[in-house]
């Protein structure tokens, strides 16, 4: 079934589940100033700087909220300005300048200026700073104030994809001298400020008053609560201790959800592909044939079913049919477990072997997964043992360290395919095809050139089955019915409630 169909049948699902998002959204009332949002979210992040850690826990709580880089993407997935009210490129693709909106201001009351964009630049492009991902900036030869509100930036070449680096929660901007801090103590230009991170609780944000545009935030305060096990968010919320299932409800919750009164249900697109990764470093994943073989052994539409209640669109690469450059791989290496048992024993595996399969523990999604995975690997003579691991353990053995066998992971962040390009990613693939294709691809504007590239890329890293694409996550999530302005999509990874509102 091709991927058009397979969305008109999830859309007919999800079509009888009343007050959907997109229905709500458009019925919106006006605005209404005041009150505090409660929003569960899975899993306390480990701090709450986007730029030193890929925990997608701390996007979502900072991203809009809290910090803003020059420019950001907003709920329609557009670039659009932020703390640079506008900016040019030079005719031949090398320099951009960014004019700074004038009289912004950061929590602590300081005031923006060029020297915290040259800041944000200078640890962006230094290997040794600890920041996430030096290759968005890799292109980067030169930055300097032109004025205290003008930043000029020079690139070795024309890219792509820098402005949207840009706009992704890495290239947020602080106040210059407060690095060090922001893990424990954010300070950022957004339209709320952090006031409390109560640990193993909540992070309490409180509307910033001297934000650069006076007619947001509506809300007077927003309280993102840890609340790890889907069922006690749905407690919560039924009993009004909480407002919002901010993601990962879980398909079960929300049809129990869909006859109680007072509440609403919101499904849209996400960038979330699922995956069971494998660690390339560790025998015998190293071997194409026995990743090839664990990928025919799993039936990803049973998988989705069993775990997912349905909700969700089997894929065959890395990208989801959100995203503007999917390409349709799902028959690329279908289920035939014969097949499976083939390829391990020309790789050297008749009877099998036995593995760990590590599963984060705040993500419900991933536990089901994996046991259903597990019982479909142990009919070709694959033995699993599940480890539940606890977040900032995966994180820092299993994503700093790839100490780990297998795991299953979403992948949320928009547009990351070029992790395949980084042999010291946790996957550990080492691709020169791969890399060389990802090199063309940030140097070309063409669309269509582009659209081919990023082909040939996800059918590389599905004819080296890299890892098993399971399926795409939709977005869904609950909430009270009288709150509003809540994003239907989820073109990047965020829970930006600056333009929520009770009513």
């Amino acid at each position: 079934m091709r991927v058009q169909a397979r969305w008109l049948v999830l859309l007919a699902v999800l079509a009888a589940i009343p007050l959907l998002g997109a229905t709500a959204a458009a019925q919106a009332p006006e605005p209404r100033y005041g009150g505090t949002l409660r929003v569960a979210i899975a899993a306390e992040p480990p701090g709450l700087d986007p730029t030193i850690s890929t925990s997608q826990e701390i996007a979502r709580i900072v991203y809009g909220n809290v910090h803003q880089g020059l420019v950001r993407i907003d709920r329609e997935g557009r670039i659009v300005a932020a703390l640079a009210e506008r900016w040019t490129v030079s005719d031949d693709g090398t320099v951009y300048t960014f004019h700074l909106r004038p009289g912004v201001r950061f929590h602590d009351g300081s005031e923006l200026d060029a020297g915290d964009v040259l800041e944000m630049l200078q640890r962006a492009t230094d290997p040794h700073s600890g920041h996430t991902h030096p290759e968005y900036y890799r292109d980067i030869t030169a930055f300097e104030a032109v004025d205290p509100l003008t930043v000029r930036i020079e690139l070795a070449r024309p890219n792509a994809e820098f402005l949207y680096n840009l706009a992704r929660p890495d290239s947020v901007i602080f106040p210059a001298g407060t690095a060090a801090q922001q893990a424990a103590n954010p300070v950022g230009a957004g339209p709320f400020r952090v006031v409390a991170w109560q640990r193993g609780s909540r992070v309490i944000l409180a509307r910033f008053d001297q934000y650069y545009d006076p007619a947001l935030p509506y809300l007077d305060g927003v309280e993102f609560r840890f609340m790890p096990d889907p069922n006690t968010q749905l407690a919560a919320l039924l009993a009004g201790d909480i407002d919002v299932i901010g993601y990962g409800l879980t398909p079960e919750n929300g049809l129990i959800l869909q006859n109680q009164p007072g509440f609403k249900l919101v499904e849209g697109s996400s960038t979330s592909e699922v995956i069971l990764a494998m660690n390339h470093s560790r025998s015998p994943f190293h071997d194409r044939r026995v990743r090839q073989a664990i990928t025919h052994a799993i039936n990803r539409p049973l998988v989705i079913e069993a775990a997912m209640f349905g909700f969700g669109i089997p894929i065959g690469s890395h990208m989801t049919p959100a995203e503007p450059y999917y390409l349709d791989l799902t028959d690329h290496t279908p289920y035939d477990p014969e097949r499976a048992r083939a390829l391990l024993a020309e790789a050297g595996y008749p009877q099998g072997f036995t593995a760990t399969l590590a599963l984060p523990a705040p993500y419900e999604y991933a536990r089901r997964a994996g046991e259903v995975v597990a019982e479909q690997l142990r009919q070709v003579g694959i033995q699993l043992r599940l480890e539940i691991v606890e977040w900032t353990t995966w994180l820092a053995r299993i994503f700093n360290q790839a100490e780990y066998d297998m795991t299953i992971i979403g992948h949320a962040e928009p547009l990351d395919i070029g992790i395949y390009g980084n042999p010291n990613y946790y996957f550990r693939y080492d691709s020169p095809v791969v890399q060389e294709l990802l090199n063309q691809v940030t140097a070309t504007f063409d669309e269509g050139a582009r659209a081919q590239l990023y082909g040939q890329i996800q059918r590389q890293i599905a004819d080296d089955a890299v890892n098993v694409f399971l399926f795409a996550l939709p977005y869904l999530a609950a909430m009270r019915a009288d709150v509003h302005g809540w994003w239907v999509h989820q073109p990047t990874v965020a829970l930006d409630v600056s333009e929520v509102f009770f009513r």
